[in-house]
């Protein structure tokens, strides 16, 4: 039995939900998020909160009883309050800046990386060896944080390279004489 599923999502001042048979939509301040249910997941409004139950008792509707429960969360707390990855860039040389829409990074290439800024992640660099990404969808800034990441992964040895700011790296030792 999913105990992720069992507890209701509050849903927090300043924030509209409204359920369209198997389509659940949030409306913020950060935004409009919108979420199709499967249908063997049941979504019941009870005053401010949001009940998610499984239609029948199959381990299939019990998996994503607990799923969907977790998505309807992250996108009232996306359009309320927002998600923020972090990424230090170590290295000498290695360096990012943003120019318009568009992140350019240094990362000791014979060419600069460009990455184009989606239009609904926030994307600031306040040192140029830190960026942060934020927005609205949980999904989509981590997706944009792993593709800036993976430009440059860190790498074992010295520990250059893009990394999340919470990563904790794990150090091999280089060759002895």
């Amino acid at each position: 039995m999913s105990r992720v599923g069992q507890v209701p999502v509050k849903i927090p001042a300043g924030v509209n939900v409204t359920v369209a048979g198997e389509t659940v939509t949030a409306k913020g301040k950060l935004g409009e998020l919108s979420i199709v249910v499967h249908k063997l997941v049941e979504i019941v409004e009870e005053g401010d909160a949001i009940v998610v139950k499984p239609r029948e008792d199959s381990q299939r509707a019990k998996t994503l009883w607990g799923t969907t429960r977790a998505n309807i969360n992250n996108m009232v707390r996306g359009v309320s309050e927002g998600f923020t990855r972090n990424l230090d860039i170590v290295g000498v040389g290695y360096r990012a800046a943003i120019d318009g829409k568009t992140l350019v990074l240094q990362l000791g290439y014979s060419h600069d990386v460009r990455f184009p800024i989606p239009s609904d992640i926030a994307i600031k660099c306040e040192r140029p060896t830190a960026i942060t990404i934020s927005g609205a969808d949980r999904q989509k800034v981590g997706q944009v944080a792993a593709v800036i990441r993976g430009y440059r992964k860190p790498e074992p040895y010295k520990g250059k390279g893009i990394k999340y700011s919470d990563e904790i790296l794990i150090r091999k030792e280089g060759k002895k004489k």
